[in-house]
């Protein structure tokens, strides 16, 4: 399951990326902070599996 929770983490970071992408080559700002919020959702996403790693090590 932990593996499933980083690849999740992983996703939502490049779906932020993207949308933040697009969103500054179309000059759409909600997009942009849309895709900001996203990436930061999955860095936290990331860092909870690993600190859930460093605990269980």
């Amino acid at each position: 399951m932990a593996g499933e929770q980083k690849a999740k983490a992983k996703t939502e970071q490049a779906k932020g990326k993207a949308k933040e992408t697009v969103g500054r080559a179309v000059g759409n700002e909600r997009l942009t902070a849309e895709g900001r919020a996203q990436q930061s959702k999955g860095d936290a996403r990331q860092a909870k599996e690993k600190t859930k790693d460093v605990f269980k090590h």
